[in-house]
């Protein structure tokens, strides 16, 4: 069994998103051979030097996961894109690019977080390509915890602020960026979040058929998880 989720935004103040993914890597995911999470594992990522609730408990429980031998990729999100190698080393995950793809029931899959499709939000692709480079987010990294801890409280409000004032066109992702990726890495199956639209598009690419399934997000009720069987 392969299993997909995304866009969990645990933090500090959504204790009942936590409650339910710990108990979702107790249960249904020991029964799992992969677990793929697609971005925005956490609401907001400052470092890997960061234990504060739920970070630590987050850590112990997915390094329980992988002990078990399930295998547990991680795409980095728009909110927790630094994320980084002592983080999978002390949890076990393996940490994926922007873009994967894998054989998922014979079936060449991409995988992304999504914010990448979204390119008609031009002044969000413009940051997301400012803090990628390693100049900016050594600047950041190099400030004191507790400082990060408060820069990242005031960028969600301001994110929460800007959303308010974009389209949902401008929100969505771009189909035409779709197509032109999955062209790319000749790929007829697409799985992603980020922009917490949960469903499953099928179109036709290049005479082909194509699907792109679209994760939902979680929230205080648990979250949905897109399964596959594993035929191998």
């Amino acid at each position: 069994m392969i299993l997909f989720i995304s866009d969990l935004h645990l933090s500090f103040d959504k204790p009942e998103i936590t409650r339910h993914f710990v108990h979702f890597l107790q249960t249904r995911a020991r029964q799992a051979k992969t677990i793929y999470i697609l971005g925005d594992l956490f609401d907001a990522w400052v470092g890997d030097d960061d234990f504060t609730a739920p970070n630590a408990q987050i850590r112990r429980e997915l390094k329980r996961l992988t002990d078990s031998g399930v295998t547990v990729y991680l795409q980095r999100g728009n909110r927790d894109f630094l994320i980084g190698e002592r983080f999978a080393r002390g949890t076990g995950v393996i940490l994926l690019d922007d873009y994967a793809v894998i054989d998922l029931e014979g079936e060449k899959t991409l995988l992304t977080h999504g914010d990448l499709l979204c390119s008609d939000d031009v002044a969000y692709q413009t940051f997301r390509t400012k803090s990628r480079t390693l100049e900016w987010q050594q600047n950041v990294l190099s400030k004191p915890l507790w400082l990060r801890l408060i820069a990242a409280r005031w960028y969600r409000i301001r994110s929460f602020f800007h959303k308010q004032k974009k389209s949902d066109y401008v929100m969505d992702v771009n189909q035409n960026t779709v197509e032109n990726l999955m062209q790319k890495y000749q790929c007829t199956r697409l799985i992603h979040g980020h922009t917490h639209r949960p469903a499953r598009h099928e179109f036709n690419l290049n005479g082909q058929k194509a699907q792109r399934f679209v994760l939902s997000a979680w929230n205080d009720e648990g979250g949905s998880v897109l399964c596959f069987e594993d035929k191998k």
